[in-house]
């Protein structure tokens, strides 16, 4: 089968969705969206990185995480710790060939699972999350009075705040580290683009989706000769 379809893993909290894309067989990804408004951004640009995977030949899957996406926990009861929890579940059922596919704060699930490599896109450390909520509270109460730790239209934890702060991207084992080339960040490779995560509404970018496809695989391939 190489077509979408919709399935299910289980973790030590409960049970959470995630689509499949690709063959049966062969290195798998696991997809991780940025944390909160960022995630509504970047979504559909995932997919078009999951469906140009497929093409490939690379298998893909795009989890929901505890208290993200469709899942029945609330954001507001959502942990770093319990998302880190269900990645490693996650990829302990998909087995040793498995990879992240990181963006931005998705970086910040994967740092204890046992993976076969990371590649990350424009990986945010924790306390630049938590910067960005910072500043968008701060937009909002000019205009409104947000509830008590509301950012942004979410409710976030104190737990998970805290969390968030001591919080940086893994680098054990095999990494790859791709940017925008407007960012003078240190990278393994850079793609011209909008980042997409940025913009006020959901987007896409099916040029870049492509490359960034590409790059993947080739990584990948290396990875595993």
């Amino acid at each position: 089968m190489t077509g979408l379809r919709f399935d299910h893993y289980d973790w030590a909290g409960g049970r959470e969705g995630m689509l499949r894309f690709g063959p049966d067989t062969g290195p798998i990804v696991i997809a991780a969206l940025p944390l909160f408004e960022e995630a509504n951004r970047t979504r559909q640009f995932a997919v078009t990185i999951l469906r140009a995977l497929a093409d490939h030949g690379i298998r893909g899957v795009l989890p929901d995480f505890p208290g993200t996406g469709e899942s029945l926990i609330a954001t507001s009861g959502s942990t770093l710790s319990n998302q880190r929890r269900a990645f490693i579940a996650l990829a302990q059922q998909l087995g040793p060939r498995s990879y992240a596919l990181s963006i931005r704060s998705g970086a910040l699930l994967d740092t204890d699972a046992r993976l076969a490599g990371r590649w990350h896109l424009a990986p945010q450390a924790g306390e630049d999350v938590v910067r960005d909520l910072d500043r968008a509270r701060a937009v909002a109460s000019r205009s409104d009075r947000p509830a008590e730790n509301e950012y942004a239209g979410n409710i976030v934890s104190r737990e998970m705040l805290a969390e968030l702060c001591a919080a940086s991207p893994s680098e054990v084992g095999p990494r790859r580290v791709v940017r925008m080339a407007t960012d003078p960040r240190p990278a393994d490779a850079t793609y011209p683009g909008v980042p997409l995560w940025r913009r006020s509404e959901p987007d896409n970018d099916i040029t870049l989706a492509q490359q960034l496809a590409t790059d993947i695989s080739e990584w990948i391939a290396s990875c595993e000769s």
